[in-house]
């Protein structure tokens, strides 16, 4: 038996961060690790300058999630004024920018997810860790303001986190049944069929036969500098045979 962590992240929008160059923010169509405890942490009231805190989370915690609904992409086009890089002259503030002379255009387009739903799970993979009670308790009572990927994308229903002992991730996700849920009925409609993503487990401590395995560049490395390692994602449909758990 394995305890699980499950807990519901839903918003009109969200932004679930990739690989991004130039101009383009994507964003997948399901939560990454890096956001998810991101918001974790938030609950928690670890900063962002608290790096052996971050990194003792982002090791020490598993991750999976259900697509209880995917959603839809929304792409939100950008223009900017910015001044042209010179020498000697650094730019601290974007008041400093806009008061420069010689300002030219950049064009930006950022992805967002709408009418998104996720469950999501934790489990520890060190006993050197906060509690997933405690994390529980932090989900009911943020200490500093949680978001879905962006600041711009505040959660719109509670997270309702449970703790759940379960011999695989699918029996967990099973018990956590936001299909009885009335009040996400009443505002989206929710997927059928239901897509797994999750780590580290194979088919049976999952419940599920992995159809595809991927590399996703989601693992904190450096919070202060951007930095995230690849990690290795499985994932399963409703649409395909189930492992007996």
């Amino acid at each position: 038996m394995r305890q699980f962590l499950l807990f519901r992240l839903y918003g009109p929008m969200a932004a679930w961060g990739e690989v991004a160059v130039g101009e383009t923010r994507p964003s997948s169509s399901h939560p990454s690790k890096s956001a998810v405890l991101g918001l974790v942490a938030a609950a928690l009231g670890i900063k962002r300058e608290q790096e052996a805190e971050l990194q003792s989370l982002a090791n020490g915690n598993s991750f999976g999630v259900r697509v209880d609904a995917v959603g839809e992409l929304l792409r939100d086009y950008h223009t900017a004024q910015v001044p042209p890089e010179r020498r000697k002259i650094k730019y601290y503030t974007r008041r400093d920018e806009i008061n420069s002379d010689g300002l030219y255009t950049i064009l930006s387009s950022r992805d967002y997810r709408t009418d998104g739903c996720y469950s999501i799970a934790l489990w520890q993979t060190s006993s050197d860790q906060i509690s997933l009670e405690n994390i529980l308790n932090a989900l009911l009572q943020p200490k500093l303001p949680l978001y879905l990927g962006r600041k711009s994308c505040p959660l719109s229903l509670p997270l309702c986190p449970e703790i759940f002992e379960s011999h695989t991730l699918k029996q967990a996700f099973d018990q956590y049944l936001i299909a009885g849920d009335s009040l996400i009925h009443s505002i989206i409609n929710l997927n059928s069929d239901k897509n797994y993503y999750w780590e580290h487990l194979d088919n049976e401590q999952a419940g599920m036969v992995s159809t595809i395995k991927y590399s996703r560049r989601d693992q904190l490395r450096n919070r202060q500098r951007w930095q995230f390692n690849e990690r290795e994602e499985f994932y399963f449909s409703e649409q395909c045979k189930e492992v007996s758990a």
